[in-house]
């Protein structure tokens, strides 16, 4: 996108904590009540309990977050909406927050890299990815759209392979794949995600180039996909 072309350039040359002046000026009109934060997650609510959903939106403040992710340009990539227009690049609509926040937390650290991400990532404070984290997390759910059925990818997803200990993707990412939080890890959305950024992570966690999973089980998973598996798991994620 072009506007990663520019990003290097400008961020290069921008002083730490030049990029949220204008944020910072806001912030004591953005000071809201637990009755807005919820109000403002209310595309979430509409399909989840208050308790679920206040789990996948975290800790952070989706109200503040929204103007945070417009002033650092989250948006300008991963959509207004959460969902991205470009498919290199992933979807956030929905994405519990938490997850979010371990993203973007190692790629300030560099235990997950990225070229763009690095740089965006490097003067945000907690609060801010607490907060960005907590806008996406309230937008709606990120679906996608199944063009076939697909056999294959079906049951690795519903049921893995016991035989080569491959568990199913449902067993952590849940029904749909829309994610879900057991014993406080937290599983992401994958149902809906982009194609060709699904296969693209799918590719680096089997290659070890993405090393950044609890207990380097996705690294695990995807070295024991073969490239029929791989593809078929691919489309069949995108399409939920």
């Amino acid at each position: 996108m072009e506007f990663c072309r520019w990003l290097s350039a400008v961020r290069s040359d921008t002083k730490p904590g030049r990029a949220r002046v204008h944020w910072r000026r806001r912030s004591p009109w953005l000071a809201v009540s637990t009755f807005a934060l919820l109000a403002s997650a209310k595309t979430v609510l509409a399909e989840q309990s208050a308790e679920l959903a206040l789990q996948r939106i975290g800790s952070g403040n989706p109200v503040a977050g929204k103007h945070k992710a417009a002033d650092e340009r989250c948006q300008e990539c991963h959509g207004e909406d959460g969902n991205s227009g470009d498919v290199r690049i992933p979807s956030h609509a929905g994405q519990y927050a938490g997850y979010l926040v371990k993203q973007l937390s190692d790629f300030k650290s560099g235990a997950r890299s990225h070229e763009i991400m690095n740089v965006m990532a490097a003067d945000l404070t907690p609060e801010d990815m607490a907060d960005i984290a907590a806008y996406f997390a309230s937008q709606q759910i990120m679906r996608g759209e199944r063009i076939a059925d697909n056999p294959l990818a079906k049951n690795l997803f519903v049921n893995g392979d016991a035989a080569r200990d491959l568990p199913a993707c449902a067993s952590c990412h849940g029904e749909n794949g829309k994610g879900k939080v057991v014993d406080n890890v937290i599983y992401p959305v994958i149902g809906g995600q982009r194609r060709v950024y699904l296969r693209s992570q799918l590719t680096n966690w089997k290659l070890g180039e993405r090393k950044n999973s609890p207990e380097a089980v996705m690294n695990k998973v995807a070295k024991s996909l073969n490239d029929d598996e791989l593809n078929a798991l691919v489309e069949y994620l995108s399409g939920l």
